[in-house]
């Protein structure tokens, strides 16, 4: 369930240090299955439990560019509607498999203006049972009011 948000970052009480709000994501088959099918990443390993498993993996496993869209989600989902993402940067560690929740934590490692926008660095980790699932940063840069 998704739920509207009522606390937008201010890009002037953005500070280093500051954590971001923790996020569980509910990996299922299906979670995985429609992050391959939308990336149009056909790869075996990303619907077929017996292939992946054959391959040596524990089972199905969530593709980049879905962890790449929850990476992005999780984040944007604190800094807010007006946030644009400069890049993400991530390593892939541990799959992300069926029946194992990832869990999101992130923390703001360095903020700075440039013109009229404060540009945050994130440094976020995306962990389950089997580990760390991604590990990185995200650059994210927000308006700033031009001052009067």
């Amino acid at each position: 369930m998704t739920t509207a948000r009522s606390d937008v970052q201010r890009p002037s009480t953005i500070a280093e240090g500051d954590e971001l709000p923790p996020f569980a994501l509910a990996v299922t088959s299906t979670v995985i299955v429609a992050g391959a099918i939308a990336s149009r990443d056909f790869m075996p390993a990303h619907h077929d439990r017996q292939f992946a498993m054959g391959q040596g993996a524990p089972d199905m496993f969530m593709n980049i560019m879905a962890t790449n869209g929850y990476v992005s989600r999780f984040v944007t989902d604190w800094a807010g509607p007006e946030a644009m993402v400069r890049s993400i940067k991530i390593r892939l560690g541990a799959p992300a498999v069926p029946d194992q929740p990832l869990r999101f934590t992130g923390h703001v490692t360095q903020t700075h203006r440039e013109g009229n926008e404060q540009v945050v660095e994130i440094t976020i980790r995306a962990a389950n049972e089997i580990g760390d699932h991604a590990t990185g940063t995200v650059v994210v840069a927000l308006p700033v009011e031009p001052s009067g």
